[in-house]
């Protein structure tokens, strides 16, 4: 195995090839086994949600932002609401506001359909 191939003459070493393959998968397991997995969590809302179910999503919310997962908040429209996705992005910005300690926007509220999405993560 070549250990230094810029340098005249190249410097060149005798090893066990199996060893080595052996300590590099040992490597790679422990780098494997060092990193954090990030999770996506969704809390789906309604625009019509009333106070009570509004705390109790924020604290789930926040739970899930305190261990690390990113979160998507997704907001369902039905029938004649969609009239009033104001209301909405009131709700989704009230949830960005009332979390700003603790998570950060990573995605905006983004219209796909009859939905609005948000993506938060943790600061």
């Amino acid at each position: 195995m070549e250990v230094a191939p810029q340098v005249k003459p190249p410097v060149c070493r005798i090893m066990d090839y199996s060893k080595y393959k052996y300590d590099q998968e040992k490597k790679r397991k422990l780098a494997k086994k060092h990193q954090k997995k990030m999770r996506l969590k969704e809390i789906k809302i309604r625009p019509k949600i009333e106070e009570h179910d509004y705390q109790v999503k924020r604290r789930n919310l926040e739970r899930f932002l305190s261990r690390g997962d990113k979160v998507k908040v997704t907001l369902a429209f039905r029938g004649r609401e969609m009239a009033h996705q104001e209301l909405g992005r009131r709700i989704l910005d009230r949830f960005v506001k009332d979390t700003a300690n603790i998570g950060q926007v990573e995605k905006g509220p983004v219209t796909e359909g009859r939905f609005i999405n948000l993506i938060l993560g943790p600061k």
